[in-house]
């Protein structure tokens, strides 16, 4: 299902309650919960949105969906574009767990992310993903020498290491079976160029040219959420 809106604004807004929606439920069953988002630039205002969102944030715990393997400090860092974005307000009462560490490598540290996630109130209330231009979603990049792995139903791993050509930066990335496993799942693209992508991924195809395939073809579908 694609939700159209006329803005980002209007597209965050809703994306946020949305999100709070499935938080409140996860708390009212479980007493706590968890959550998994994307970084990048695209979701800085959904999460501005969903920070302000009167909810039981010290019963939530926060972490992310993927990372790349660079210091907290780098502007490239979705963890830091979590703690400068999200982790305000009235959310700023809710636990994050960062997937990156200062170990020299994610394969040298991967297993600390594992421990870290498995230890969360699964399955996650909700998960936001983004899409690439070239069709990749987390970290599933198409070439990522990990791929297959992430992507593999029964292997039982929460975290995968990723490394491809167009990801730049080694990276850490949950994996799909987490992913799909979400109450609710959200994909969240603006831009022509990027509905072109998401349409192009409804068709026919590998899924390892384009990994978002894997998390469309879930059932019941996500919710996707897109403005111009």
């Amino acid at each position: 299902m694609i939700r159209t809106f006329t803005g980002p604004d209007d597209l965050a807004e809703a994306l946020a309650d949305a999100v709070a929606a499935a938080i409140t439920k996860r708390l009212q069953q479980d007493g706590a919960t968890a959550i998994a988002v994307s970084g990048g630039t695209t979701p800085l205002r959904f999460f501005q949105h969903l920070a302000k969102k009167s909810l039981n944030w010290g019963d939530v715990t926060i972490t992310l969906v993927d990372d790349r393997w660079v210091p907290a400090s780098s502007p490239r860092s979705n963890a830091g574009l979590v703690r400068a974005n999200l982790l305000q307000g009235p959310a700023a009462a809710a636990v994050f767990i960062p997937l990156a560490a200062m170990a020299a490598s994610p394969e040298q540290d991967g297993a600390a992310a594992e421990q870290a996630i498995g230890a969360l109130n699964l399955p996650f209330a909700a998960v936001t993903l983004g899409m690439g231009n070239d069709g990749h979603t987390a970290s599933f990049f198409s070439g990522g020498d990990r791929l297959a792995e992430a992507l593999h139903p029964s292997k039982g791993r929460l975290v995968e290491t990723m490394r491809a050509q167009a990801a730049v930066e080694p990276r850490i990335t949950l994996t799909l079976p987490v992913l799909l496993s979400a109450d609710t799942i959200a994909i969240h693209v603006e831009g022509a160029e990027k509905r072109a992508t998401l349409e192009a991924a409804t068709q026919p195809g590998a899924v390892t040219d384009m990994p978002v395939r894997a998390v469309l073809a879930r059932l019941p579908p996500p919710e996707i959420f897109w403005c111009p």
